[in-house]
């Protein structure tokens, strides 16, 4: 009798050590992605920084080029101002496809593809592009494993006890991104 309550007890005791091991490791999980995402809002916030001073240079030299100076500016509003994951996903990808819109301008006009200034910016921009790249990219694997931990038996039992919930990728679809690149040797 007191080696079955013994077992009974080192079973509880395992059960319970297993379910706080899981719950931490959840929570371990949801605060790796709020950070990541934390990091990613960061490099868009200077991206948003720099966006004005690349459409005032650019401005100075494109003056006719209004409608998709004016496109940029509202891309980069909607964007910072986005509250919900889907909706800066896809406010990021409408700031995108007018970022990729302003650059086509600037190959139109020489002198602005000449301008410090224009090409400080442009590299500037380009060194954050690529920080949010890859701050996305850390940020939805973050998410990946978060996810596969609240889905998978048995660590989903504590998931729904917990109420630990799904997050979302963060995916920017520029459909300009997806198209074959022409290469042309002539």
């Amino acid at each position: 009798m007191l080696t079955v309550i013994l077992v009974l007890v080192i079973l509880c005791a395992l059960v319970i050590l297993w379910y706080v091991l899981t719950y931490n490791s959840l929570v371990k999980g949801r605060n790796l992605c709020d950070e990541a995402y934390s990091t990613m809002d960061v490099y868009m916030k200077k991206r948003y920084d720099l966006i004005p001073n690349l459409v005032e240079t650019v401005k100075a030299y494109a003056a006719h080029e209004k409608e998709t100076l004016q496109n940029v500016i509202a891309a980069r509003g909607a964007a910072a101002s986005a509250t919900t994951l889907a909706s800066k996903a896809q406010a990021e990808s409408k700031l995108a496809g007018g970022l990729q819109g302003l650059f086509a301008i600037a190959e139109n006009y020489p002198d602005l593809k000449a301008n410090q200034n224009f090409l400080d910016l442009q590299r500037q921009l380009k060194a954050v592009e690529d920080d949010i790249a890859n701050s996305r990219k850390y940020y939805n694997g973050c998410v990946r494993q978060y996810n596969t931990r609240c889905e998978s038996i048995p660590s989903n039992v504590v998931a729904a006890m917990g109420h630990f919930v799904k997050k979302e990728l963060f995916e920017v679809d520029v459909p300009e991104a997806r198209e074959n690149v022409k290469v042309d040797f002539n």
